[in-house]
């Protein structure tokens, strides 16, 4: 099978492209190398992919595929605060692919988002109503919406999945914008402080990097015309408790620094409910978030570049 991962050198991104290569699929990755990494890019070309540096909906002009993997959006609220045209950047690429797919018979798989739940309490389920909270999530809903209107239309298979806190080795690409498990660890063994928003007590549903690639691989196998679903543990876990489980599992004490909250519309609570994407994709996150903190913190000590698939 001919593949494109959009956002293929990122931290998702390149661990499903190094997933699909070890499963012998030929694989295409697209890249903007805003938050991807060259030295990913360099290691996937090195197993057999095919590298391009440009924008997402540039894979509509790179041959046929019998699938896309659309994570190549811009994925941190921060961002689109910075640079709000972003938003219309993510829809118009959307668009592009999404009109490829339509001509070309394939199948679309993309990156939706938990943060569509803001303002709603766990457990988080698929059929809640959508509060526009921020420029971030309304690009994430356009593009799901797009992908419905494709499939009532025009009949373009997709399925968006709506990723929950993920976490995993190969994130230092990201900086700022990496999962908190992950910077906290960085904190933990560079030995400084990790500032906290409020009390701690905030929750996420953490998430390993490598049942996330086994989410996407389900819908890209699923018997699914179109819709969304959540990808996350079904657990919910406090910034205090991943807190006290990184200074246990990593041997080293994670000094906190607790602020005040400067974020509008910070989100406190996520949790999934998971029982559509185990009952229709067949998905069960396997991975406890204390496996997890071992792997990573091990990959993050060892300072080399690991994928976790």
């Amino acid at each position: 099978m001919r593949t494109a991962v959009t956002g293929g050198a990122g931290f998702i991104g390149s661990n499903l492209a190094s997933r699909l290569l070890s499963l012998g699929h030929r694989v295409v990755v697209i890249d903007n190398f805003h938050t991807g990494s060259l030295e990913v890019a360099k290691l996937l070309e090195s197993r057999g992919a095919e590298i391009h540096s440009g924008e997402a909906s540039d894979v509509t002009r790179l041959g046929e595929f019998d699938v896309i993997f659309h994570l190549g959006m811009p994925s941190s609220s921060p961002m689109y605060r910075e640079n709000p045209s972003l938003v219309a950047d993510v829809v118009r690429e959307a668009t592009e692919i999404l009109e490829y797919a339509r001509k070309a018979g394939c199948r679309v798989v993309y990156a939706s988002t938990s943060s569509l739940y803001n303002r709603h309490d766990p457990p988080h389920r698929e059929d809640m109503q959508v509060i526009p909270t921020d420029l971030y999530t309304e690009a994430r809903y356009w593009v799901e919406r797009l992908a419905k209107v494709y499939h009532e239309l025009y009949g373009v298979e997709s399925v968006g999945l709506r990723l929950f806190s993920v976490y995993g080795p190969n994130e230092r690409p990201k900086g700022e914008f990496a999962n908190v498990v992950s910077q906290m660890i960085w904190a933990a063994l560079e030995g400084r402080p990790f500032v906290i928003y409020g009390d701690g007590n905030q929750t996420r549903d953490f998430i390993y990097v490598a049942d996330v690639v086994e989410a996407f691989m389900l819908a890209w196998e699923a018997d699914v015309g179109c819709g969304v679903y959540n990808v996350g543990t079904g657990i919910e876990t406090s910034f205090n408790q991943v807190a006290s489980l990184i200074s246990e599992v990593v041997g080293l004490e994670l000094k906190i620094e607790r602020v005040p909250n400067p974020i509008k519309n910070y989100v406190y609570r996520t949790c999934a409910d998971v029982t559509k994407a185990k009952e229709e994709l067949g998905f069960e996150a396997t991975t406890s978030l204390r496996e997890g903190l071992k792997k990573i913190a091990e990959a993050y000590r060892r300072g080399e570049l690991t994928l976790a698939t």
